[in-house]
């Protein structure tokens, strides 16, 4: 009797062991579930895994704009601060030799001139009197060189003396000088040479553009002064001022990239062809000129430009400085998700993020037109845009451009959001947690 209570005493303990164990062993496998879900959470949360969707007119208000890497020199580039430049041979001060009265001007500043075409119109009665002494002297001239041949003629033949043909021919040889000069000068003022008028054309010495008028109608032309100015832009180059000690790795040939201080991020690229010999004005900077290869940007002399001369042959990936956000401390780029694209002609819905083993829970009737995205009803609203914002490192940062390298896989055609992502982040902050969908 006490052999069979000790056993069922035995099998009872054994079965309570064996269930506490059993109970003890689901909790654990609960747990380490909860765990690894929360580790996991706790990853993409470190990775800054954010998604953002906007709906078509946001898109548009936003003026996002799309596209991909540039590959940029940032790296082996020399800093350089300089102006552009006008060579003396293309800017011209149009002034006169001899003083007369404005009685036309037939330009306006900013006006396009080409070489040779009449800006001004002076008139004076000393231009009058040289057009008579050129007149006089041709007509005399023409007399004198018939008689100096007469005279030689008979010199030849001993019919006259010496005496009389060296006199002719010194009479000859004066009135040519004075008409040699005469015509030079009439050439020099601009001059009639075929009557008197009095009237002198004050002509164009190169094609550009008037920048300055400093006569009136009616003012008095003086010696010596610009009574116009021209400049030809179309030669404008890049002076360049680089410190000696970077002075040993600037080489002709070699590619500049600048933008202008006062002016857009547009970036303008040029190319070095000459080195200064001296140093800048007690500096110890030298002028480095660079020829300017896009001249269809809208220049003049004198502008500040910040430059980098590329000095190595090494390019990077680069995003504009607008493209890259910051948050938390890191530094993020958005991308759109092609597969989240809305296509509202099928009648496709939008997963909101969540995952469901009934995928029929998210298809509707197309010809109804419905959508599962939170309540939204994507036929008023257009196309929507998913976006993933991505985490970055970045580099190097020159002319508006930031070296970028991506800390998760993204595909090679993907599109980048180079403008409007601080409007997407904005989204992303005013949704639920700073997570999830933003709409």
């Amino acid at each position: 009797m006490k052999k069979i209570q000790f056993n069922i005493a035995l099998y009872t303990l054994t079965a309570a062991f064996l269930f506490t164990g059993c109970g003890k062993k689901t909790n654990d496998e609960h747990s380490n579930d909860v765990q690894t879900e929360e580790a996991h959470n706790h990853e993409e949360e470190a990775a800054g895994v954010k998604e953002v969707e906007l709906n078509e007119a946001q898109f548009k208000a936003a003026d996002i704009e799309l596209g991909t890497y540039s590959m940029k020199n940032l790296s082996e580039v020399i800093n350089a601060n300089g102006y552009t430049k006008l060579p003396p041979q293309n800017q011209a001060d149009v002034s006169v030799h001899m003083t007369g009265i404005v009685t036309a001007i037939k330009v306006i500043e900013g006006e396009e001139v080409k070489k040779g075409q009449v800006l001004a119109v002076l008139e004076s009665p000393e231009f009058a009197r040289l057009q008579e002494a050129y007149l006089t002297a041709k007509n005399n001239l023409q007399f004198l060189e018939l008689e100096y041949e007469r005279q030689k003629i008979l010199s030849e033949e001993n019919v006259n003396s010496k005496k009389v043909f060296q006199r002719t021919k010194s009479d000859y040889e004066i009135e040519k000088a004075k008409f040699n000069s005469l015509d030079k000068q009439l050439s020099m003022l601009n001059l009639s040479k075929s009557s008197v008028n009095s009237i002198m054309a004050i002509t164009a010495p190169i094609s550009g553009h008037v920048t300055e008028i400093n006569i009136t109608l009616g003012a008095n032309a003086e010696v010596g002064k610009p009574l116009l100015t021209i400049v030809d832009n179309s030669k404008l180059h890049v002076d360049l001022l680089v410190y000696e000690k970077d002075l040993y790795k600037i080489k002709p040939g070699q590619n500049v990239r600048f933008v202008l201080t006062n002016q857009s991020n547009t970036e303008i690229t040029g190319k070095v062809f000459n080195i200064g010999k001296s140093f800048e004005n007690d500096t110890k900077s030298v002028a480095v000129h660079a020829d300017i290869v896009n001249k269809g940007e809208k220049l003049i002399a004198g502008m500040y430009v910040n430059a980098l001369i590329d000095v190595g042959e090494i390019t990077v990936q680069a995003l504009p400085n607008d493209a890259i956000i910051k948050a938390d401390g890191r530094e993020y780029i958005f991308v759109l998700e092609e597969e989240h694209h809305h296509d509202e002609k099928e009648g496709h819905s939008h997963d909101d993020g969540h995952h469901h083993d009934d995928e029929n829970t998210h298809n509707h009737d197309a010809a109804e037109g419905h959508s599962h995205d939170a309540g939204h009803d994507h036929d008023e609203e257009g196309e929507m845009y998913h976006f993933q914002r991505i985490e970055v490192k970045t580099g190097t940062s020159q002319l508006g451009y930031t070296q970028v390298t991506v800390l998760q896989k993204i595909d090679d055609h993907a599109k980048i959001v180079l403008k409007g992502a601080y409007y997407i982040q904005s989204h992303l902050i005013k949704s639920d947690g700073g997570g999830g969908h933003a709409h």
